[in-house]
């Protein structure tokens, strides 16, 4: 592929797919980027492809940190060194948000930590609904410009086109702002749950008004869904209040451990998310939205 563009699209190990949808999106070529394990388990990384003067777009989606953050650090510290003319980092799923106080003595707020980590090593960053929940936007931990692509359009759409006479359920406080927005886009009405949570695997909840809900399909909705175990209480409570199975939608799929399973065995008719982490659940594309938002960083 010519790239007169002058962009190059690298993926970072298991970020093929989004790589390769950016690159045929922004009509821009894909660099060859070695990414490998020392015997030790310290990371090897090479620019295959040469980087000097070229706009670099590094593509990562960070559902696994840990192993995930080493790579892209050293992959946009060494674009830089090389002589790229701008590095941009693309990661759909923008980990280590979570941690955004110190809610006990010691505690590390890892996600002002990892911004400044990041930060001196990018020019910009594109992501989808990040965990913003008491940082204002990521504009208060990144020193760099940002966009964050919302999901609500893309869920509302699908919710539209597949779920008859759908009531929009958030499992808990948290996603109200998620679950507002979404049911707004698809003209739907909503309700948030109580939730009782005792801890990371014991969580109850109850609808507010249950009568909101008769005569049409629940759709639980959520920014992430980590261990499930928020949507299973809700998917439980719903299916004992005798609604019909309900739809599970998440813009983020972690599904730690046996989440997904868990979900289904719950009683969840189906489990549908974005591929901004590659799951098989994955029915909502949003490599396109996410490149048009690249297009506006590269031209900015």
């Amino acid at each position: 592929m010519s790239n007169a563009s002058g962009v190059l699209v690298f993926a970072l190990p298991g970020n093929e797919a989004l790589a390769a949808a950016l690159a045929r999106e922004l009509h821009a070529a894909t660099g060859e980027l070695a990414v490998r394990r020392f015997p030790d388990g310290e990371t090897y990384l090479r620019f295959v492809t040469p980087v000097k003067g070229c706009k670099v777009v590094l593509a990562c989606s960070l559902h696994n940190p840990d192993a995930q953050a080493m790579p892209l650090l050293f992959a946009a510290a060494t674009a830089k060194e090389l002589g790229a003319a701008a590095v941009g980092m693309v990661t759909p799923y923008l980990g280590y948000m979570r941690q955004d106080k110190r809610f006990n003595d010691g505690e590390a707020v890892t996600s002002a930590l990892f911004a400044r980590l990041l930060s001196p090593h990018i020019d910009w960053l594109v992501t989808v609904d990040p965990h913003l929940h008491r940082w204002h936007s990521l504009d208060d931990i990144y020193s760099v410009p940002s966009t964050v692509v919302p999901a609500a359009p893309l869920l509302a759409a699908w919710i539209k086109t597949n779920i008859p006479s759908p009531v929009l359920i958030g499992p808990d406080a948290e996603s109200e702002q998620w679950v507002s927005a979404v049911a707004r886009e698809a003209g739907a009405p909503h309700v948030v749950l109580e939730k009782i949570r005792r801890g990371d695997r014991d969580v109850s909840v109850s609808i507010p008004d249950p009568q909101v809900l008769r005569g049409r399909t629940p759709v639980l909705v959520d920014d992430i869904i980590s261990t499930g175990r928020t949507m299973i209480a809700a998917a439980k409570h719903a299916l004992a209040q005798g609604l019909p199975a309900p739809v599970c939608i998440g813009v983020h799929a972690v599904f730690a451990g046996d989440a997904h399973e868990a979900l289904l065995a719950a009683g969840a008719a189906r489990v549908v998310t974005t591929n901004t982490i590659p799951q098989k659940t994955a029915a909502i594309d949003i490599n396109a939205v996410v490149a048009a938002a690249v297009a506006m960083q590269l031209a900015g």
